[in-house]
């Protein structure tokens, strides 16, 4: 590992060493052009380059089909909360939005300004510790489109089947957390859109893949800034895009296809989290935060007997290389966040010291 700790971070997260060590070279020299990736203009061949393998690669990752739009924004997931029912939601129409925690409940709060909302389901009385489904989902009679937020970073949650579309209605998905994380059924979806910092690259870029005719017509006049179809027909450079992210994003895709596409991914992620959740539920001196049957693969959620030892637990675990293990101020406790290039070495390394760290304080549990 060199001087190197494992990176738990909930975003920006870790990314693949090889990419790193990729990105390194390309920072002095890309193609050998004699200019790094970051000096590079967003308009010329070499660029052009980047732009054309990165969506290619995406599409290869995910089999996205030809009739959808693949393009990237600036702005961060936070902005596509009110481009969304800006593009999609008229005034006289309902969208149905799933409130299933923080990042959910901001797309909620940008509603108003543009149509009208129905919380079609809501875990919020139980502290977000599941995800809505059967008797306690409500959709609207006929909604614009149904949107939900995939993978809830804080809560450790994670939606394992697709929400229905009543009437005319399509899928609009934020995947900032657990996107490629597993296969894809992209047809299935009108938008998806994701922040680049979880689990394709840097800060900064913000995936969209968007099924080209719903995109093409907002409902409503927008600036050129806020208009999808604008967006992905100037493949996302309408303006200066993020390059470093794009690029990086595309080193990202490339070593999702070198690894086994998004199936390698799936059974990693899984057999990652398996250790960790196992662990977790033999052991009672760690409370987990989700319920079994919605538990994020992403995200693992878990306390101490005591706010008190939760403290010692992140100082300990810091000293060994284990960092970034803190859990969002909103819950408290330990959230340890292990995306696609999070390595399995660090997940075995989390759960010993869990093993020591209980039986040191084992008599804290009543």
């Amino acid at each position: 590992m060199g001087n190197r700790v494992y990176n738990f971070s909930a975003g920006p997260a870790c990314l693949p060493e090889s990419v790193i060590k990729q990105a390194q070279k390309d920072l002095w020299d890309i193609f050998d052009s004699g200019i790094g990736i970051m000096e590079h203009s967003h308009r010329n061949k070499y660029f052009d380059r980047v732009t054309h393998e990165t969506e290619a690669d995406c599409r290869a990752v995910g089999d996205v089909p030809e009739e959808y739009s693949i393009f990237w924004m600036q702005g961060g997931a936070t902005s596509q909360c009110y481009m969304v029912p800006a593009n999609f939601l008229a005034e006289d129409r309902t969208a149905d939005y799933f409130d299933t925690g923080k990042w959910a409940q901001d797309s909620i709060a940008e509603v108003h300004h543009y149509g009208k909302l129905n919380v079609c389901g809501s875990s919020k009385d139980a502290g977000y510790n599941h995800i809505p489904k059967g008797d306690a989902v409500k959709y609207s009679e006929d909604p614009a489109y149904v949107q939900f937020t995939s993978n809830n970073t804080i809560m450790g949650t994670e939606f394992k089947a697709l929400p229905e579309t009543p009437g005319g209605s399509f899928l609009v998905a934020d995947m900032s957390s657990n996107i490629y994380s597993r296969p894809i059924d992209v047809s299935r979806y009108g938008l998806i859109y994701a922040g680049a910092q979880k689990n394709l690259g840097p800060s900064g870029t913000t995936l969209l893949i968007a099924k080209t005719d719903l995109i093409e017509n907002p409902v409503r006049e927008l600036p050129k800034m806020m208009r999808y179809g604008l967006m992905a027909k100037k493949e996302g450079r309408f303006n200066t895009p993020n390059t470093f992210g794009v690029y990086l994003m595309g080193q990202v895709f490339k070593w999702i296809l070198a690894e086994g596409g998004l199936v390698a991914m799936d059974e990693m992620n899984t057999e990652k989290a398996g250790i960790l959740y196992d662990f977790i539920d033999s052991d009672s001196f760690y409370t987990p935060h989700a319920l079994k049957e919605d538990r994020s693969l992403m995200n693992i959620t878990f306390k101490c007997p005591t706010a008190e030892l939760d403290g010692v637990f992140l100082e300990q675990a810091e000293k060994l290389g284990l960092t970034t293990l803190a859990g969002h101020r909103s819950i408290g406790g330990m959230r340890a966040s292990i995306y696609n290039a999070f390595p399995k070495a660090g997940v075995v390394a989390l759960v010993e010291f869990m093993k020591a760290f209980a039986l040191e304080h084992a008599g804290a549990k009543a």
